[in-house]
């Protein structure tokens, strides 16, 4: 299988392009940027993946990931540089992935202890890259730029549903 780059953003400006796949002054002016496109997708998914199941989650995820596939690919190309740190759109589309299930994840822990352990393990496993994360990024254009944050929000999911059935099975 070929992977792609979508054509269409290359008709849209280049403020355009640029300003979603930074979240405008996130990417481009504070420090860490990375790290604040994960706390902007926080507040997404509290906005709008919370009250979503499981299909809506990946429905709009798979959007989400085309979208970001798309603009960090044609943003790559205009800034000239391979997955420059200014584009954190990827981080941002990538963040509620973390929490895939999310009724399971809550229960004997509290909301906000979820919350700060999936902020914390993506960005470990976004900045480590570990288990094949960190080859993600040799895919073409945007598939490489978005790939190893689908991944490290995946892998975030995992280890939180296991620490989750651990405590029920083993500590709680």
């Amino acid at each position: 299988m070929r992977l792609v780059q979508p054509v269409w953003p290359r008709f849209l400006p280049t403020a355009t392009v640029l300003g979603c796949a930074t979240l405008g002054p996130l990417g481009r002016k504070l420090r860490a940027p990375g790290t604040w496109g994960s706390v902007a997708g926080l507040l997404y998914f509290t906005v709008v993946f919370y009250p979503l199941g499981w299909l809506g989650a990946l429905l709009l995820s798979a959007i989400g990931i085309y979208v970001a596939v798309a603009i960090c690919g044609e943003a790559e190309f205009r800034l000239g540089r391979r997955d420059p740190g200014e584009v954190i759109l990827d981080e941002f589309v990538a963040m509620p992935l973390c929490f895939l299930g999310w009724p399971l994840l809550v229960g004997p822990a509290p909301a906000w202890a979820v919350f700060m352990a999936g902020f914390a393990l993506f960005r470990f496993f976004d900045i480590v890259k570990p288990l094949g994360i960190a080859r993600l990024q040799e895919l073409p254009a945007g598939w490489g730029v978005v790939a190893d944050d689908v991944a490290a929000a995946l892998a975030t999911c995992g280890v939180l549903h296991l620490a989750q059935w651990g405590w029920l099975r083993f500590g709680g």
